[in-house]
Order: structure tokens, then C-alpha cells, then sequence
């Protein structure tokens, strides 16, 4: 009950936290002044000791000092030191140098504070005043304490009891006005809104004419006022629900086919049927990612038909569209469903091979040019033959950017057309 009382966020709790940490922290206050107060009037008395010890030895201790009587001296001193209220027993000269120093404790055990009481000792010499020395008596924090022990200890029982009765009566009020009613309160609003019951009402136990009564009142209210505009905003929206449906269901069927349709235009090169620039780039930069991570190989090849300015040029530009989706169809036969391939340039088409490494790439590459190499267009009567040029490069472990992967195979593609075209190079 103590842990829940002090880790608890409620609110009654909180409050009685408060509440009692302000009653422990002025009962510590008065409980503290009552210490010091008592301290120091402990303190004065031993003073006041100290004095009266001090008249009383002031002849004697001067007889000894000015006969040089070293043997009475040391016999007073040392009976001074045992006296329960002294700690220690100075002598000094005229120039404040220590003539006899006695302590009752050793260097290594020193108490925490140190008080004392002095007075010039005389000889009366002819109706003069002959100066022998000063006397200083001390004593310490130690012997205070030892006589205010017994008060102190009442004082902090009475204390500790005080707060213990009030802390627990604190809990018993706080719990029976506060905590009680208002964990019901809680518990009552948990259970309407799980339910999702708002024709329930709160109902407290044992509850009186207070603000709790008041809170209830107003929370009742607001429910019923919530459940008459819930039943109204209930039919509002069942009648728009039926009018929404009836028009999403006309407007679905022909956004699916919008979509379907922008969705191939958005990504497919509209001539030859492959993915686009964009598209294939995005792509090839996600699987390169992905083996990267599971540290599979990875090709990119990129080819360029040769000459294919002059094919334009010779037969046109239908000619010339009809060789790239001739070109396209021609490797599509030797590809996996896992390999990437997209147009990049106007004549250059790029593929992005998973699962491959350099040996791998420059085989398939190396079949797409014969295979290229190999076959004829014949459209109109004109026979066309062309030929294509690939660069074949594999990622390295560094590698993060389908960027670099294109840079390095586009300088092999153009080793590829300075030796000769109709090559690959890798």
C-alpha cells in the first residue's frame, strides 16, 4: 500500500503526496529547530561549567607556575582532563606559545567541533600583577551530544509517531472521500466506453451532496446528450452510405481501368513494351539493394544497336521502329522471368541480371549478339540485318547506386564500338 500510494499518478493520491510531504517538511523544519535549540543551550550550560572549572583551578595553577612546581602542575592538568566536560587543557605564555597542551582524545579520533573558555593567570607580587599565562579549557560537540541524547531521542520518537498516525490517517481520508469514489467513477466511465454503451448511466456507491455528486450529474447529461445526437448522426449517415456506394460502384469499375491503363503507360516504353527509363532504373536499383543485403551477384549489361542511324536513314523511321521491337522480342526469348529489361536511349536497352555473376552476364550477352547477329527483318520486301553492341559489367560489394553499375558498362559498351561493334566486352 505504500509503494501504490507513492509511485500512484491518481489525483487524490497526488494530492495526499503533497499534502504530507508539505507536513513532513515543516515537522523536519520545527523537529530540526528543536535540535539546534536544545544544542545550543546544552552548549552555553557547559560553557558556564567550563568557567566556574576554570575559578576554581585559577589559584592552584597559577601556585604551580609561578613555584615551577611541574609535579602539581601535571597533576592538575591531568585531573582536568578527566573530568567528564573537558576535552583538553592549554597553558600558554605571554607570546601565545603552548607551555602544556593535554588532549583526552587521540589525533586520529579529533571531535567535529572544538569550543572553549580562557583566562589570564597572575601572581600578585608587592600589590603588582606578575603575567604566568593563559588557561584554556575545551570541550566539543561530543560531550553536548552525549547530554542531549536522551532529549533528542524523544524528540525524533515524537516526531516519527506523529507522522506515522497522520500519514495513515491521510490515507483512510483521502481513500474514503477521494480515491474510493473516484476509482468507481472511473471504473463506471471505462466500462460505458468499452461497451460502447452510452444508454448506460453512472451510478456512485455511498456518494454525498459533494462536487463527485455534481461531477456525476454532469456526466449524465452529457451521455444522454451524446445519444440523441448519435441516433441522429447514425440516420445522416446511413442515408449518405447508400448514396456514396451507389456512386463509388459506378466510378470504381472505371478507375480500376484508368489506373490499370496509366499505371502500363507510366511504366512501359510505349513502342517496344519494356520498362521504361525510369521504371527499369527504379527497379534494377531495388533488386540491387536486395542482393546486395543478401550478398548474391548481380549483372548490368547494356547494349546499343549499331549503325542504327543509317538504318533510319536507308529505309525510315517505321523501318527503324519495327528493327527496335524486332530487337526486343529477339532477347526476350533468352531471358529468365527475373531479369530486368528496359529501354534507356532511343537505341540503347539495358538489362539488369540477379543471380549472375560477370562469367554469367557475358554468356547470355554473348548469345543475344549472335542471336542478333543471326536473324533478319523482312518487312515490305526489304530484308533488314543489323547487329548489336553490348558492355557487360557486375557489381562489386561497394557498390549502392544503379548509377554506378550503368557509368562502368556504358564505358565497356563503347570499348565494345571502338574495337569493331558487333562484340561484347566485359
Amino acid at each position: 500500500m505504500f509503494s501504490s500510494t507513492f509511485c500512484s499518478d491518481n489525483l487524490s493520491q497526488k494530492m495526499m503526496r503533497v499534502i504530507f510531504s508539505i507536513y513532513l517538511g515543516v515537522t523536519s523544519l520545527i523537529t530540526g529547530m528543536q535540535f539546534t535549540t536544545e544544542y545550543l543551550k546544552t552548549q552555553n550550560s557547559i560553557l558556564n561549567e567550563l568557567r566556574q572549572l576554570e575559578e576554581t583551578v585559577r589559584d592552584p595553577m597559577s601556585i604551580s607556575l609561578w613555584q615551577y612546581n611541574q609535579n602539581q602542575l601535571d597533576v592538575l592538568i591531568a585531573g582536568l582532563v578527566k573530568m567528564p566536560i573537558i576535552e583538553g587543557v592549554d597553558v600558554l605564555d605571554d607570546h601565545l606559545i603552548n607551555k602544556v597542551t593535554e588532549r583526552s582524545y587521540s589525533p586520529g579520533s579529533a571531535p567535529l567541533s572544538v569550543f572553549d573558555v580562557q583566562s589570564d593567570l597572575y601572581w600578585d607580587l608587592n600589590g603588582e600583577k606578575v603575567f604566568l599565562g593563559t588557561l584554556v579549557l575545551y570541550s566539543s560537540s561530543e560531550v553536548v551530544l552525549d547530554r542531549v541524547l536522551f532529549g533528542f531521542a524523544l524528540i525524533a520518537i515524537t516526531a516519527i509517531i506523529k507522522m506515522s498516525v497522520l500519514f495513515w490517517l491521510f490515507i483512510w481520508a483521502f481513500n474514503r472521500y477521494l480515491a474510493i469514489p473516484l476509482k468507481e467513477l472511473m471504473s463506471q466511465v471505462n466500462d460505458i466506453q468499452l461497451n460502447q454503451n452510452i444508454s448506460k448511466r453512472i451510478s456512485l456507491s455511498n456518494l454525498e451532496n459533494n462536487e463527485l455528486k455534481q461531477l456525476q450529474e454532469h456526466m449524465n447529461n452529457m451521455l444522454s446528450a451524446i445519444e440523441i445526437d448519435r441516433e441522429k448522426l447514425l440516420e445522416d449517415e446511413q442515408a449518405k452510405r447508400n448514396w456514396l456506394e451507389d456512386a463509388v460502384a459506378k466510378r470504381t469499375e472505371a478507375l480500376q481501368f484508368s489506373n490499370d491503363v496509366l499505371k502500363e503507360l507510366a511504366t512501359r516504353d510505349s513502342l517496344t513494351g519494356v520498362l521504361n527509363r525510369g521504371s527499369f532504373f527504379e527497379s534494377a536499383q531495388h533488386q540491387l539493394v536486395l542482393s546486395q543485403e543478401q550478398k548474391s551477384p548481380t549483372s548490368f549489361v547494356l547494349m546499343d544497336l549499331d549503325y542504327f542511324k543509317t538504318i533510319n536513314d536507308t529505309y525510315g523511321h517505321f523501318i527503324g521502329d519495327q528493327v527496335l521491337i524486332h530487337f526486343t522480342k529477339t532477347i526476350q526469348r533468352l531471358l529468365r522471368k527475373s531479369d530486368l529489361i528496359g529501354r534507356v536511349g532511343g537505341e540503347e536497352f539495358a538489362l539488369f541480371l540477379i543471380n549472375t555473376d560477370i562469367d554469367g552476364a557475358f554468356l547470355l550477352a554473348d548469345k543475344i549478339r549472335e542471336a542478333v547477329a543471326d536473324s533478319t527483318l523482312d518487312i515490305d520486301g526489304k530484308q533488314v540485318s543489323y547487329t548489336v553492341s553490348l558492355g557487360v559489367e557486375s557489381a562489386l560489394p561497394a557498390d549502392h547506386l544503379i548509377g554506378d553499375l550503368f557509368k562502368r558498362a556504358d564505358v565497356k559498351l563503347y570499348g565494345a564500338k571502338d574495337k569493331g561493334r558487333d562484340r561484347v566486352e566485359k
